[in-house]
């Protein structure tokens, strides 16, 4: 099974100063839902896994999240595309609970529920949190140039390694970099199958 891990705000959809708190408020990304298409198409079981604290913090409640992916799911369809499974984390920071990025639950719970090794279960994102917890699950890790690391677009050299512990000191050191989820595509869907 090839599968694979992607945030979701930053990464598919626009990432907001506060939260997307309602189906109004989440707004593809150009060209992100294309991507998941391209990536379903040559073989990917594409799943989310999101820290979702606004839950927590009381700033929107659980029928908001299941409307906002409702939308999701009906836009990535539309181009005949499929996020397989949604996991999320909805605990406040102050909750300390597993689940929360950069904690790895979400991840393990993901390979869990799937049956799939996470070494060969590549997890894609914009954060630095996503990062870390994949790779704390043992995924390869890739970061998009998006949402929270749009900032270091164009200050990486080729493979993103070029001044990266300067600039994102708690990036695990294997990742690579991508411009986007389009980019990162196209990476994956060049790369030689391995079986």
């Amino acid at each position: 099974m090839k599968l694979l891990i992607l945030d979701r705000d930053g990464t598919l959809n626009r990432s907001r100063d506060d939260y997307v708190a309602s189906p109004d408020e989440w707004e593809a990304l150009p060209g992100a839902l294309e991507a998941v298409a391209r990536l379903n198409q040559g073989g990917w079981r594409v799943v989310l896994a999101t820290n979702q604290s606004g839950i927590g913090r009381g700033l929107f409640d659980m029928v908001s999240l299941n409307a906002i992916h409702a939308k999701m799911h009906r836009q990535l369809a539309a181009v005949g595309a499929r996020v397989e499974a949604v996991f999320f984390c909805p605990h406040a920071p102050e909750d300390a609970c597993r689940c929360r990025k950069p904690a790895p639950g979400l991840f393990e719970q993901i390979g869990e529920r799937f049956g799939a090794p996470l070494a060969h279960a590549p997890a894609a994102g914009n954060s630095i949190r996503h990062m870390e917890a994949a790779a704390r699950a043992g995924c390869p890790t890739h970061l998009l140039l998006t949402g929270k690391s749009e900032h270091l677009r164009g200050r990486l050299g080729p493979g993103g390694v070029q001044d990266i512990a300067a600039l994102a000191p708690n990036l695990p050191p294997a990742t690579m970099t991508h411009e986007n989820l389009g980019a990162f595509a196209d990476w994956l869907l060049a790369q030689p199958a391995t079986n």
